[in-house]
């Protein structure tokens, strides 16, 4: 038996961050819904802006985020439309959206709106900028809200250097994953309590508090620099990413700088240096040693390739990793130890590798299919809430909602 088997999730949420939390519950055994209007949710159409694959059946990105829920097509601009929405919430648990305020209230379908009708439902929403505060209607992605809003982008950057090249959904699965949990909470406390609760979080906040530690240290200004820094400004020099000899990069953490450092200076081959007075934390920062210590570092570094320095610091047992990068992913032995990614075969023939969310319970990581095709379980979810062949015969007719057969022709043109 799955974790969450017995559970009724709805989700009416586009893009990322949301159904990243509808996938959690799907892989954790839960009935997920998702509703879309007939256009489809966009991400559904955003191959071209990732370089893979624009055919519906090979959606690996749509797959990562809704494999294995219920795919329904609903104009919810149609009373019938609303009518079969609260039909599938009547006996829901947990209603999932990242639709703004301003769009539910208009459709009825707040916190309140909806608690008044289903008291025990739990009501999750993820914003770009939160509830409140004077851009809390402005419409936002992880780009804006996360990366910039949030200060990554300005702050985790080298100071003479542009902001990073971003990917797309980073931020957006970092709030959904945080999300989970608070869900989660809810749900246990309404099945305690009959009531549920509305559970909130916001991309902004996700990422301020990801970088929590640092945003504190803001506000110690005469302990050291502010973000952004030169990379040769570094706080501890032996965190640091430093080029080797094969033009890779090659990043190191030792965080108890002086208790770590002789092993570290031996394992570079500067053992000349143990002891030295000039080169511990409190010299290097009482004297702004910084650079001069990183260029020592930098010198060592570049005369070897990243492979000789990964063995050499394996055997130190000092933390370490060459920088990889996503295409080295996917053959790396210990990430395929781990399991990470879950093979798919696609309607197409193709198999491709798509990424598991991060969470195991038990010993092993749930299975998931693809996600649901545009209107694919449109007819079988709204027979499942009751209505008769005769009315779904009309509603078709009149347009409140739609199916795959409708729609695949164009898609797949």
């Amino acid at each position: 038996m799955k974790a969450l088997e017995g559970i009724k999730v709805v989700e009416l949420a586009t893009f990322i961050a949301v159904p990243t939390v509808g996938k959690f519950f799907a892989d954790q055994g839960a009935e997920v819904i998702k509703i879309e209007a007939k256009s489809g949710d966009p991400y559904r159409f955003a191959a071209a802006a990732e370089w893979r694959s624009p055919s519906p059946y090979e959606n690996t990105s749509y797959d990562m985020d809704n494999g294995g829920k219920k795919g329904v097509i609903l104009n919810m601009k149609d009373p019938k439309g609303k009518e079969a929405l609260f039909r599938m919430l009547k006996d829901a648990d947990i209603f999932l959206t990242n639709w703004r305020y301003k769009a539910l209230a208009k459709q009825n379908l707040t916190y309140e709106d909806l608690h008044a009708k289903f008291p025990k439902l739990v009501f999750a929403d993820c914003s770009g900028y939160g509830d409140v505060g004077p851009e809390k209607d402005l419409p936002g992605y992880d780009f804006t809200c996360f990366w910039a809003k949030g200060g990554a982008s300005g702050s985790l950057r080298d100071k003479d250097g542009r902001p990073p090249v971003l990917v797309p959904g980073f931020g957006d699965h970092v709030a959904g994953i945080s999300l989970v949990g608070g869900v989660l909470a809810a749900y246990i406390k309404a099945q305690k309590t009959g009531i549920g609760e509305r559970v909130t979080a916001s991309l902004v906040h996700t990422s301020i508090w990801a970088q929590g530690l640092m945003i504190h240290s803001e506000q110690f200004p005469e302990y050291g620099e502010s973000f952004p820094i030169s990379y040769k400004q570094l706080n501890n020099p032996m965190n640091n990413a430093y080029k080797t000899a094969d033009g890779r990069y090659f990043q190191t953490c030792c965080p108890a700088f002086n208790l770590e450092l002789p092993k570290y200076l031996q394992t570079i081959g500067r053992a000349d240096l143990v002891g030295d007075p000039r080169y511990t934390i409190e010299s290097i920062a009482a004297n702004n040693l910084y650079a001069e210590f990183t260029e020592i570092l930098e010198a060592q570094y570049i005369q070897k390739t990243a492979a000789e320095w990964d063995k050499l610091f394996t055997e130190a047992d000092i933390p370490h990793s060459i920088c990889l990068e996503y295409r080295e992913l996917l053959t790396d032995p210990q990430v395929a130890a781990t399991d990470v990614f879950q093979e798919i075969e696609c309607k197409t023939g193709r198999t491709i590798k798509v990424v598991r969310l991060p969470i195991k319970i038990g010993d092993k990581f749930e299975e998931f299919g693809h996600s649901p095709l545009l209107g694919e379980h449109s007819e079988e979810v709204l027979r499942e809430l009751g209505y008769s062949d005769e009315e779904l015969k009309e509603m078709h007719a009149a347009g409140v909602y739609n199916t795959w057969e409708d729609l695949k022709e164009k898609l797949n043109g």
